[in-house]
């Protein structure tokens, strides 16, 4: 019961636009607030790899993905009792929900835990989820497939510069 309840619920909690598009801005901005202090120290003092962005577009880019994610998500939840395709919409947005999760864990590992190392397995994990999603979108909804390719894109940077940052920080350390 209480596992059908929960299925159900998660099936229901995108299919409202508000909510959908606004969870993951909201819990996204709560992971950066939470890791402000460390952004601004330990991070400041990291060497960068070539093509770092300025700081500034992290949380831009960032609030305008977790929206796309978001939207991506109740386009999917629409197609969950359509014949032929509900089974992949479900599925889709198991993985939907499972991204995120990894992404939710990303910015504690690296800024709270300050271990790169973790956070790029982490995030690897995480590309080739969402490059699966974007995959499996493509058969249920264009708009959401469309709507995770900047994502997509984000993400294989973002994992560059992860790595990038290992590399230039702790290539000599034992």
């Amino acid at each position: 019961m209480i596992e059908l309840l929960s299925s159900s619920l998660l099936y229901e909690i995108p299919r409202n636009p508000a909510i959908a598009v606004g969870l993951p801005i909201a819990l996204g901005g709560l992971s950066g607030a939470i890791t402000k202090s460390s952004v601004n120290t330990w991070y400041a003092a990291l060497a960068k790899p070539p093509g770092q962005p300025p700081r500034i577009a992290f949380p831009i880019v960032w609030t305008l993905l977790y929206g796309a994610m978001g939207y991506a998500a109740h386009l999917t939840a629409s197609h969950v009792n359509t014949p032929f395709i509900g089974d992949a919409a479900r599925d889709s947005l198991h993985l939907q929900y499972a991204q995120f999760g990894m992404n939710m864990l990303w910015t504690p590992l690296f800024f709270g835990a300050k271990k790169p190392v973790l956070a790029l397995l982490d995030i690897t994990a995480l590309l080739g989820t969402v490059l699966k999603t974007t995959n499996d979108l493509r058969g249920i909804d264009t708009n959401a497939f469309y709507l995770y390719l900047p994502y997509c894109a984000w993400l294989g940077y973002a994992t560059y510069l992860n790595a990038g940052i290992i590399y230039k920080n702790y290539k000599n350390k034992n």
